[in-house]
């Protein structure tokens, strides 16, 4: 059986305690299945990318794809989005939690495309491409995803800051003890 579907069936078997069990009884734990999702996603999205690349006019190989494709493909998934992103004529523009309903478009939420690219470009080189000519990598993927960020966080008033890294504690021989002044 491929590693999909192995932790796939174990997913089903999850106990309380956050620990799956698969078909040979071996243990594994939350992380694995969190792998196992983003891998499973990771593989349906690429699936989705030679999809569009197959259905586009004309049919494109992925050695011809460049980063203005990864652009038309990010504004053609746009129509399934379900954020919704107000215009700048809109009285609640800037508001995180309108009032009320307004006809601004919906769209997809930038964290997920970020996370869709972050996916589709590790998949691209797991599958034999070449990590500089990676077109999920190209400059203007990257300045598209940082405009659609500033443009959706006006809209929405919401404030998209870069998380801090929690940096670990120092190594116990660096630590003083509590009896040391």
């Amino acid at each position: 059986m491929d590693s999909f579907g192995e932790v796939e069936s174990s997913n089903n078997l999850a106990n309380t305690s956050n620990t799956h069990i698969n078909n040979n009884n071996n243990i594994k734990t939350s992380s694995s299945s969190t792998s196992s999702r983003y891998k499973n996603q990771k593989r349906r999205d690429w699936n989705t990318f030679g999809q569009y690349l197959k259905n586009h006019r004309p049919p494109l190989s992925l050695s011809r794809c460049s980063g203005a494709h990864v652009l038309e493909f990010l504004r053609y998934l746009d129509q399934f989005g379900r954020t919704k992103i107000h215009t700048p004529v809109c009285p609640f523009y800037g508001h995180p939690n309108p009032p009320a309903p307004c006809p601004c478009p919906l769209r997809q939420a930038w964290g997920s495309l970020d996370a869709l690219i972050g996916r589709l470009r590790a998949a691209y080189e797991e599958n034999g491409g070449n990590p500089e000519t990676n077109p999920f990598g190209a400059r203007a993927v990257r300045l598209y995803l940082r405009e659609v960020r500033d443009l959706q966080s006006k809209a929405r008033g919401v404030s998209y800051e870069k998380k801090k890294r929690k940096r670990p504690p120092p190594p116990p021989s660096q630590q003083l003890s509590s009896g040391e002044a």
